[in-house]
């Protein structure tokens, strides 16, 4: 029979993964962005000079070429470095970068745990060895760089007087958060678990729909925390990995040429058709089409004496 304790790690794991694709399926389905027209974008490597594809002549008539290897190379250069913090802002890079790279390789270190597991279920067990270097790698450097990144963002946030200026108190609350659960593992995997033995029966439980044996209370705090953390984490600010990809490839990099009978033309229509809801009387109710015919004259209209 399964303990609740493994019951709740089955709970917060669904929760993550259902609001997160819900996200993205919001973050998908939204209208049309404005358009920040910054050049050049990664897909268009011949503008180097700044320019892009839209300074030519007859534009519409023109092939247009897109580069999707330069485009995925400057992206996962964002992803796994935060190559414009390194760029723009290297004293925070310092403390982002460890906290950032350690979360992903934690991220690795749960995967390989899985697939360990997988591995002993399906009894292929001469690929065990090197899950299980691999889950010893990952697990360590990982909560080392997190929690020593991590320590560094809180500092930075209170410290720097800079970022304390634009800091809410809820971004303090989600680092103490974060830091606390990288604490209790840092504890409770250099005091009881060094090798990751209890982390990978726990995990083939999971798998295996077997009951775990007791463990330390501290492992227990800890998995607590970490599945509290797994249900909070969707619903903050903390899951800005979600919007970065439409940040770039709907916003950033996003240059479809808007021409009759476009993809892009029939997304501009739908929105001017949405209505306004400004408490302003010359606003509200109206389409979008229609404040843009002559904004400046209605009003005039509507507050003549």
């Amino acid at each position: 029979m399964l303990t609740v304790l493994q019951i709740s790690s089955y709970v917060a794991f669904a929760i993550f993964v259902l609001v997160v694709l819900w996200k993205f399926v919001k973050y998908a389905t939204m209208p049309i962005h404005l358009r920040w027209e910054l050049y050049p974008v990664p897909h268009e490597p011949e503008h180097e000079h700044g320019g892009s594809f839209f300074e030519h002549q007859n534009i519409w008539q023109l092939e247009r070429k897109h580069d999707k290897l330069n485009e995925l190379k400057e992206m996962f250069e964002e992803m796994l470095f935060i190559k414009r913090m390194f760029l723009n802002k290297r004293d925070l890079w310092i403390v982002s970068w460890p906290f950032h790279a350690g979360v992903y390789l934690i991220l690795a270190w749960l995967a390989l745990l899985f697939v360990r597991a997988v591995l002993v279920v399906a009894g292929i067990h001469g690929l065990v060895p090197i899950a299980d270097v691999l889950i010893q790698i990952a697990g360590a450097v990982g909560v080392i760089a997190a929690t020593l990144g991590c320590l560094g963002l809180l500092i930075k946030r209170v410290g720097s007087w800079e970022l304390r200026e634009y800091s809410a108190g809820v971004e303090i609350f989600n680092l103490l958060f974060v830091l606390v659960v990288l604490l209790t593992g840092l504890y409770a995997w250099i005091k009881f678990d060094p090798h990751f033995d209890i982390a990978k029966e726990y995990m083939l439980s999971l798998i295996t729909l077997s009951k775990m044996p007791s463990l330390p209370e501290p492992i227990v705090v800890h998995l607590i925390l970490l599945e509290l953390l797994f249900i909070y984490i969707p619903f903050t600010k903390i899951a800005h990995y979600v919007g970065k990809y439409y940040t770039f490839h709907a916003v950033l990099w996003e240059d479809a040429i808007n021409k009759p009978g476009s993809e892009v033309e029939k997304k501009v229509k739908r929105c001017l058709q949405f209505r306004t809801s400004w408490s302003a009387p010359h606003f509200a109710g109206r389409t979008w089409a229609e404040e843009a015919k002559n904004p400046k004259l209605d009003v005039i209209e509507r507050w003549k004496p």
